[in-house]
């Protein structure tokens, strides 16, 4: 019985380290929603990809969420070409739980019942999953951003911080699950 969980806990391990992106990626694919929630974090990829979908109407409205991160997505949507009027801030939350938490707020105070958000690949798992948990009454879609490391010399030290994160991602997502009751699945 021993012998049998090591090599289950061993397989499931493999699964993380080789296939990343099929365990913690989710991407609900072309969809249309009364808003955009774009959380902080990550470069400048979230608010690109943010932009992109802007700009191929996937919704008429952006809000950048996160302690910070808001002022600097906001200048990146911007220069993007998304009009001043479009976005909003959420400038409280620190953490993936205050995104959902206070960003939920708003668009129960706006009467929004669809939602996209725009986070790394690696994150959008967790954050689907806890912007669900709190607002089950709003659809949620995801449609992340995607990382190309540059290539030449820089290209292995960017590799190895997704690699860090996408470590971090697994141990925050246990801890979700077990602290606030938030299921990734």
């Amino acid at each position: 019985m021993a012998l049998a969980l090591v090599v289950l806990i061993s397989a499931l391990a493999a699964v993380a380290i080789f296939f990343p992106q099929e365990l913690l990626c989710v991407d609900s694919g072309p969809v249309n929603a009364q808003v955009m929630i774009v959380l902080g974090g990550g470069s400048s990829e979230r608010p690109e990809r943010a932009a992109e979908l802007f700009q191929q109407r996937a919704a008429p409205r952006i809000i950048a969420s996160g302690l910070g991160d808001d002022g600097i997505t906001r200048q990146i949507l911007l220069k993007a070409g998304v009009p001043g009027g479009a976005i909003q801030l959420e400038d409280r939350s620190r953490t993936t739980k205050e995104n959902a938490l206070f960003t939920i707020k708003i668009l129960r105070e706006q009467n929004v019942k669809s939602a996209i958000i725009v986070t790394s690949w690696y994150h959008s798992r967790r954050a689907l999953a806890c912007f669900e948990h709190y607002a089950p009454e709003i659809k949620f879609y995801s449609r992340p951003s995607y990382f190309v490391p540059p290539s030449g010399k820089w290209a292995r030290e960017e590799s190895t911080e997704i690699e860090r994160r996408v470590r971090l991602e697994y141990i925050k997502l246990a801890g979700y699950w077990l602290c606030y009751g938030v299921c990734p699945l």
